[in-house]
This record gives C-alpha cells, sequence and structure tokens, in this order.
C-alpha cells in the first residue's frame, strides 16, 4: 500500500507543479491538447488508484487502519481540488480564445471613407450593444464558474471535516479523553458546520447579486 500511495501522490504533485502550469502559460491558439490530455490521463489514474488505496485499507492492521484512512482520504481531497483547477483553466482558455476571435474579427474589418472624403468611422450601435452583452455574458459565465468551484470545494471541505472529526472520537474514546474535552470537540465541529452554510448562503447571494444587476 505504501509503494501505491507514494506514487499516486506523486502523480498528483506532477499535475499541481508542471502539468497545470504549462496550460496556463500555453497561449490562447496554441495546440494544447496534448498537455491537456497528459492530465486527464494522470487524473483517472490517481482516481483509480484511490479506490485501490479505499480496498487496501482493510488490509492494514487495525492500529495503523485509522491514519492509512486519512492519509487516502486527503489524498481523494487533493485530487478534487486538481479537478477544479484543471477545469477552470480549461473554462480560462475558452474565454482567452473566443475574446482573440472577436478582436481578430474586429481587427482585421475595412473601413472605407465616403464621396466627400469624410474620415470619421460611425460605429453601429447593435453592434456595441451586442459586444457589450457579450462580455457581460463573459463576465458572469467566469463568476458562476468560480462560485461552482468555491462551493465544490466548501462541500469536500465539509466530508472532509466529518470525517477527521469521526476519526478525532473514535481516537478519543480508545485514549480514554474525558467527556468534558468531547463536549468541546462537538461544540466546534458545530460552529464549523455553521461557518460552512454561512459562507455557502454568502456565495450564493454574491452571485444572485451579479445576475441581478449585471
Amino acid at each position: 500500500m505504501e509503494g501505491l500511495y507514494h506514487h499516486t501522490n506523486r502523480l498528483l504533485q506532477e499535475v499541481t507543479s508542471q502539468d497545470l502550469l504549462r496550460i496556463q502559460r500555453t497561449p490562447p491558439h496554441d495546440d494544447a491538447v496534448e498537455a491537456e490530455g497528459v492530465v486527464v490521463h494522470k487524473l483517472d489514474t490517481i482516481h483509480a488508484n484511490c479506490n485501490r488505496l479505499d480496498i487496501l485499507i482493510n488490509k492494514e492492521p487495525a492500529a495503523r487502519r485509522a491514519n492509512a484512512k486519512y492519509r487516502v482520504d486527503q489524498l481523494k481531497y487533493d485530487l478534487k481540488h486538481v479537478q477544479n483547477s484543471f477545469a477552470m483553466l480549461q473554462h480560462q482558455k475558452q474565454v482567452r480564445v473566443r475574446e482573440a476571435d472577436e478582436r481578430e474579427a474586429l481587427l482585421s474589418r475595412k473601413f472605407t471613407t465616403n464621396d466627400q472624403q469624410d474620415t470619421s468611422i460611425f460605429l453601429d450601435h447593435e453592434l456595441q450593444h451586442h459586444g457589450k452583452l457579450g462580455e457581460a455574458n463573459r463576465n458572469v459565465d467566469e463568476m458562476l464558474g468560480a462560485g461552482m468551484s468555491i462551493l465544490q470545494s466548501m462541500r469536500d471541505q465539509g466530508t472532509v471535516l466529518k470525517g477527521a472529526r469521526r476519526r478525532v472520537l473514535d481516537l478519543a474514546n480508545t485514549l480514554g479523553l474525558s467527556n468534558t474535552v468531547m463536549r468541546l470537540i462537538e461544540h466546534r465541529s458545530t460552529q464549523d458546520k455553521y461557518i460552512l452554510f454561512g459562507g455557502m448562503v454568502f456565495v450564493l447571494l454574491c452571485l444572485y447579486l451579479l445576475l441581478r444587476y449585471l
């Protein structure tokens, strides 16, 4: 199990420190399909390894099982975070490509003077209005994508906190901690839950206001 865990963790670090940075620095119109394919392959491998590690946990000695499960859960949480970051990079790349195409189309447009050689260029009002709407739509898409990523991360953090609380309670029972300490741990867990729900409500309210006024 140790060898598979370290191999999976090394793959995750490669994606985070190398592959995602390479995709982020790639210009909009450059072909990054190969780099994205490498990331997708590594993420699939990491996901499969995590499933394999879940099975191997049950074969660990009882004294090491809780710690092994904690490490695998942390690995799965990091995987979720990297997947969200990869999805955001893909979305940002699509936005950059669309903006570059629109800018190129505008720059390549030819304007001619009239018979009196008037050099004034009259911009069509409908074209300006359409451009403003397109820009607002792109901004809203980016904010929605960021909001979805934040909500997903908060849900993942809630799952990790629940698992950590369960493991702490198990360890506390094993070590014979007092009831007072147990109540303090449960009180802190309740506070964390309120903070989580409050953060989710705040993010949703912000997204509603942005959609309302943009």
